[in-house]
């Protein structure tokens, strides 16, 4: 069966179908919710809220995306309305999708090789709210400005600007301590 005629029996209400769709994205969901939420219940529960969601408004899908990248954009959407409820510190990171230091873009972004994963993870937790989203959004999720500023219903400037701060925060945050002063 082919994804647009599961989709397709899915708008219908066909519960069989709507569950092998589930089944297909499910584990691929949970861990985008995952990076996002420490809890393991919440990153569950913002899944299941996420899926209940997409197929309430299937009609909307018109195909111009997989269905597996909007269906993202509802699982972080719901992350982040449960961090923005909660006010979590996010986040766990797997090292495989963390992209932070990017240096054939910016070689001004360049921290210590002493710098670890835990220590990355520790500094995004640090940042304020509106720096944090836009920097895993952008950084972590592999969004564009186009897309964090719709998610987060903030203008692209807006996205450009927080990612930047963020991120000049982040590596202030991630610059190496003597006798009590950043160097």
């Amino acid at each position: 069966m082919f994804q647009v005629d599961i989709i397709e029996q899915c708008k219908q209400n066909n519960r069989k179908a709507q569950l092998q769709l589930y089944n297909q994205y499910c584990n691929a969901m949970y861990i985008v919710a995952k990076r996002f939420l420490k809890d393991a219940a919440d990153a569950e529960d913002a899944v299941q809220e996420a899926f209940i969601k997409a197929f309430e408004k299937l009609h909307q899908f018109e195909a111009e995306v997989t269905f597996g990248a909007w269906l993202k954009r509802i699982v972080v959407n719901k992350c982040i309305d449960v961090l923005k409820s909660k006010k979590h510190q996010l986040v766990e990171l797997n090292e495989v999708h963390l992209k932070v230091v990017d240096t054939a873009k910016n070689d001004k972004w360049l921290v210590e090789d002493t710098v670890t994963l835990n220590d990355v993870k520790a500094a995004i937790g640090k940042l304020p709210d509106k720096y944090q989203y836009v920097v895993m959004l952008y950084l972590i999720e592999g969004y564009d400005h186009q897309e964090i500023s719709e998610i987060l219903g903030i203008s692209e400037v807006a996205s450009r600007t927080q990612l930047s701060r963020g991120k000049t925060k982040l590596q202030t945050l991630l610059t190496p301590q003597k006798n009590g002063t950043r160097y």
